[in-house]
C-alpha cells in the first residue's frame, strides 16, 4: 500500500508522504495551487505561508535538466533564480521547492541529522543520475548515511504512459548497462525504435543502488497522464501545462 495519502491545504487536495511526514513540513501540490512558469506571485506566497517560512527562504531554481547541487543560500537575481535542479539544507528557516509536470519530483529527509532536499529528474537528469548524485551530496556535505534516508517519489508520468524515442534508451543503456541489462526499465513498442520508460522503476533502483534502504524508498505511484483531472502534464496539455510543486522544510530535531 502507497504511503502517500491526500489532505486539505488552504489551495486545496495536496498529496503527502506519511513516511516523511513525522521528520518535515513537505508537500506534492496538484492542480488546486496556482504557480505558473514565473518565480513569484501569489502562489508562491501560499506556499511559503504554508510552510511557515519566509518568501525569500523558499529556495528554488531555474531547472535546466542537470544534476547541479544547491547546498548554500539561492536568491534570485535580477528576478531570475540560479542554475540547478537539486536543493539540500539542514536549515530550519529555509524550505525547498521544485517544479514539475511529468518529470520526477523527488524528497529526502534524513531522521538522524535533519537534513533534507529536493530533486526534480526529467529523462535527462534521471540518465545522469540525479537521484545518486543527491545521495551522494547529503553524505559528504551532511554527514548523511545512506541507509537512513527517507525518500519519496512523487507524482510523475507513469510507465504505461511515457514514449520515447530510441535515443533516450540508448543513453540510459550507456549510462546504466548493468542495470538497464535487467530488462525491467523499458519495454518496446511498435513500431520499432520506440519504447515505454519506466520512470518509477529507474528512480526505485538507482536509489536502491546508492545504498538506500528498500524499505526507505516510496513511490507515490500516481501518473501525470492518466491522472491529468488532478496533476499537471505537459504530455496532456503542451506548452500551456501548469507547473506541480514538491516542497519539503526541516523542522524536527535530528535523532
Amino acid at each position: 500500500m502507497s504511503p502517500f495519502t491526500w489532505f486539505e491545504t488552504p489551495w486545496g487536495p495536496a498529496l503527502r508522504c506519511e513516511a516523511l511526514e513525522p521528520h518535515a513540513r513537505h508537500v506534492f501540490t496538484g492542480r488546486g495551487l496556482d504557480l505558473p512558469h514565473a518565480d513569484e506571485g501569489a502562489g508562491w506566497e501560499t506556499l511559503s505561508n504554508w510552510l511557515g517560512v519566509e518568501s525569500s527562504h523558499l529556495w528554488r531554481l531555474r531547472q535546466v535538466h542537470g544534476i547541479t547541487v544547491h547546498t548554500e543560500a539561492v536568491a534570485p537575481c535580477d528576478g531570475t533564480w540560479p542554475e540547478g535542479d537539486l536543493l539540500a539544507t539542514d536549515q530550519h528557516d529555509v524550505a525547498l521547492a521544485v517544479r514539475t509536470a511529468d518529470c520526477v519530483p523527488l524528497l529526502f529527509a534524513d531522521p538522524r541529522t535533519g537534513v533534507v532536499a529536493a530533486v526534480h529528474a526529467g529523462w535527462r537528469g534521471t540518465v545522469a543520475g540525479a537521484a545518486s548524485r543527491m545521495v551522494e551530496v547529503l553524505a559528504v556535505t551532511f554527514g548523511s548515511r545512506p541507509e537512513d534516508l527517507i525518500a519519496a517519489i512523487g507524482p510523475c508520468v507513469g510507465p504505461e504512459s511515457y514514449e520515447v524515442g530510441q535515443e533516450v534508451v540508448d543513453a540510459f543503456a550507456a549510462a546504466w548497462p548493468h542495470e538497464a541489462a535487467r530488462g525491467t526499465w523499458w519495454v518496446p513498442r511498435v513500431p520499432p525504435g520506440k519504447y515505454l520508460l519506466d520512470l518509477w522503476t529507474i528512480t526505485r533502483d538507482q536509489l536502491a543502488a546508492a545504498r538506500l534502504d528498500p524499505a526507505n524508498i516510496h513511490l507515490a505511484g500516481l501518473c501525470t497522464v492518466r491522472h491529468a483531472a488532478l496533476l499537471h502534464s505537459y504530455r496532456v496539455d503542451g506548452s500551456s501545462a501548469g507547473r506541480m510543486v514538491a516542497a519539503i522544510r526541516p523542522v524536527r530535531t535530528p535523532a
